[in-house]
């Protein structure tokens, strides 16, 4: 485990720990709830179906703990799982139709705003890392990386119906044309990826096609030799055999997502962090809420790897237990994406609702 992480592992294990009386107020009545089931009767569990929306980069994790979970005949109740991206999810979730929201950024100030107008509260649970990755079709050639300059470049309003071929990018690139995929404005990874490479969250061209679906975006890139396109890292790991990596290089050399280079903080500025947020009111009235979220906290670090994307350390997992036991509801990341931080640089400030 590098000193990075262990500093994450640390700052979650003493943050948790010093949480205030308040907090703990409020943790015994959602531990009490856990424990009773629904409204105080252990043997009722109202309205049984989990409803999750949210992630396309997130509901691969989400979907292997589903089969955990629905293979238990103990655990009664169904999962229900959809993929609206992450700000479509947060959309349905802080209007209480949602129990989770999968997210691949963490929840922005408007959406804390409306949570609250509908008085949702949540709790939010870091579960992984991402590597953000870059695509380009196997018979690409020419491309052996590719800077964030060129990067932004490539992707600014600016470049709309200009920048249209792979020789505008970097002059030695053949003169053809570029076909670009990428996430649609209602996925998270859309805004942490034009946040990150062009500097504001909602800024791109729009003349590329889009999708909250990243596996549409992997059959687009799979299909044409002249695309690029961006998604997480677990759809590249599905899919080695359809696409191939570009390296991206922010100054310090060429460097290819991995588990590795994402530990190392050497993959910047596209590496990030993977999030379930979860209603608190829901979790502490239906006792099949409860089971699986634990389910989820328990065995998301061993599900992670499988799937694609970078574990926590296990401190991790028990400091989320008590955070959910505890009902900790809130932010550490004031409503905002924070492009190149680490996790560890934003907990020890105060949660924010």
């Amino acid at each position: 485990m590098n000193a990075t992480v262990k500093k994450f592992a640390t700052v979650l294990a003493v943050l948790a720990l010093t949480a205030s009386a308040t907090a703990t107020a409020n943790s015994s009545a959602h531990s009490q709830l856990l424990a009773q089931g629904a409204e105080g009767d252990p043997g009722k569990v109202t309205n049984p179906t989990i409803k999750i929306d949210g992630s396309s980069t997130v509901y691969p994790i989400t979907q292997a703990i589903v089969k955990l979970f629905e293979a238990d005949a103990k655990n009664q109740g169904q999962v229900e799982v959809k993929v609206s991206g992450t700000t479509g999810g947060f959309e349905k979730f802080c209007a209480g139709k949602t129990d989770i929201s999968n997210a691949s950024r963490p929840i922005l100030l408007a959406e804390m705003e409306t949570c609250k107008k509908n008085g949702v509260r949540y709790m939010e649970f870091p579960i992984a890392f991402d590597a953000l990755t870059i695509a380009i079709n196997p018979q690409n050639d020419w491309a052996k990386d590719i800077t964030v300059a060129e990067l932004k470049k490539l992707w600014e309003p600016a470049a709309q119906g200009k920048i249209m071929r792979w020789n505008q990018v970097r002059a030695s690139w053949p003169d053809r044309p570029i076909k670009l995929f990428g996430a649609g404005d209602k996925s998270g990874t859309f805004d942490y990826f034009n946040e990150a490479i062009v500097g504001k969250s909602k800024a791109t061209r729009k003349d590329y096609t889009a999708s909250e679906d990243d596996e549409a975006l992997v059959e687009g890139i799979s299909k044409d030799p002249n695309a690029l396109g961006y998604f997480g890292y677990a759809y590249y790991q599905e899919n080695q055999s359809k696409l191939k990596l570009l390296p991206v290089d922010n100054g310090k050399g060429a460097i290819l997502p991995s588990t590795q280079t994402v530990e190392k903080n050497q993959y910047q500025p596209l590496s990030r962090p993977l999030f379930i947020y979860v209603n608190l009111r829901s979790s502490a009235n239906r006792q099949v809420l409860g089971k699986f979220v634990r389910l989820y906290i328990n065995k998301v670090s061993t599900v992670v790897d499988s799937v694609g994307y970078v574990a926590l350390p296990d401190k991790v997992r028990d400091v989320n237990f008590i955070n959910f036991n505890r009902g900790k509801t809130g932010t550490v990341f004031s409503g905002k994406a924070r492009i190149n931080s680490k996790i560890s640089d934003l907990l020890p400030k105060k949660p924010t609702y």
